[in-house]
């Protein structure tokens, strides 16, 4: 079969490897679609640990596709089957695991990430995945391409469990790429009354209000000033801050309600994570400020869920669809944040 093997810092080369072999305990998945990420990107660009000429990983943790071979011991699942797969496997032992947050194991593994992930032909699913439920039954509706897309937006959704958001909130976005909309597409279906979108990139907002006509952007300019004049002073219920800016954490602060609530979504540069922030705007407005990290296997299924449901259109995120033979160009384009989400779809 074909894949994408990194084999060090910007070295990458789709390669014919043998198929996958499985045994009486595992999957073999025939992939349709697999999205990229960030993650993907930072990995190529700085290399990952363990990663080498002698022992190559095949990237991708954004994955769906259709059951092809079952191992005689599975009953749960069978062969041709439309599914997605969540890429965090837990250990099954720690607290974490047994509390259901596999994805916060300490010693969790990710296809794409540890295991060999999803920009390949067929997938190889394990026997602690299949038994942890990281395969997720697509319904009918729910095409394979929003399918791939589940695993981002899982992550979304688990932000906004963490932070909350409730009928009629207003809630500020920093960042206009993938994630911040994802970010404005849930808060709408669960009744924020008003979502505003900041980005510096112009192009991203014109793209983000193609995507969603509802959307309030704003750019440029002192942006507490702006923010205060579409809250009618009051500032906004819940900030959320989609993009890796340490500025951005820290003058969030300033646009925020009292009893507001702050969602640092996703990390920053290791040479920049450390961030001021005014306490005392913190203590006089009685704010919280919460982090978020992966998504539980129950928040995949949840968001699967409300995808097929057609409430949250994450496929109109999609911007370009690539074969595998090109996917240097799909990495590309990734790299450069050209379009939105990129994706490799398999024959």
């Amino acid at each position: 079969m074909k894949t994408v093997q990194l084999y060090e810092k910007e070295k990458i080369h789709v390669d014919d490897v043998e198929r996958p072999v499985i045994n009486e305990n595992e999957i073999l998945l025939k992939v349709k679609v697999a999205s990229l990420c960030g993650t993907d990107v930072r990995m190529y660009k700085n290399g990952a640990a363990g990663v080498n000429g002698d022992h190559p990983l095949t990237l991708g943790h954004e994955i769906s596709g259709i059951i092809e071979e079952v191992g005689n011991h599975i009953t749960s699942y069978k062969v041709g089957q439309k599914v997605a797969v969540a890429p965090n496997i837990g250990c099954g032992n720690c607290d974490q695991c047994v509390s259901g947050n596999t994805h916060l194991c300490a010693n969790y593994r990710a296809f794409g990430i540890h295991l060999a992930g999803g920009f390949a032909e067929y997938l190889k699913v394990p026997e602690k995945a299949i038994q942890q439920g990281n395969i997720t039954l697509l319904a009918n509706s729910t095409s394979f391409e929003q399918g791939a897309l589940i695993e981002p937006f899982s992550c979304v959704f688990n932000g906004q469990e963490i932070a909350g958001v409730f009928p009629g909130d207003s809630v500020l976005i920093i960042g206009g790429g993938p994630i911040g909309i994802m970010h404005a597409m849930l808060a709408f279906s669960k009744g924020a009354s008003q979502v505003i979108l900041n980005d510096h990139h112009e192009s991203r907002m014109e793209a983000a209000r193609r995507i969603l006509p509802q959307l309030t952007t704003l750019s440029g300019g002192d942006l507490a000033d702006k923010i205060a004049e579409k809250t009618q002073g009051k500032g906004v219920d819940l900030c959320i801050v989609a993009a890796p800016s340490p500025q951005a954490q820290t003058e969030s602060i300033h646009y925020m309600a009292t009893n507001g609530r702050l969602l640092f979504f996703g990390g920053l540069p290791k040479d920049r994570e450390n961030v001021p922030l005014n306490t005392n705007t913190l203590h006089y407005k009685q704010l919280q400020i919460f982090g978020c990290t992966r998504a539980s296997l129950s928040s995949y299924r949840r968001s699967e869920k409300l995808i097929a449901s057609g409430q949250v259109p994450i496929e109109r995120l999609i911007t370009n669809r690539y074969p595998l033979k090109k996917f240097k160009q799909a990495l590309e384009n990734a790299e450069k944040s050209v379009g939105l989400k990129n994706v490799v779809v398999f024959e």
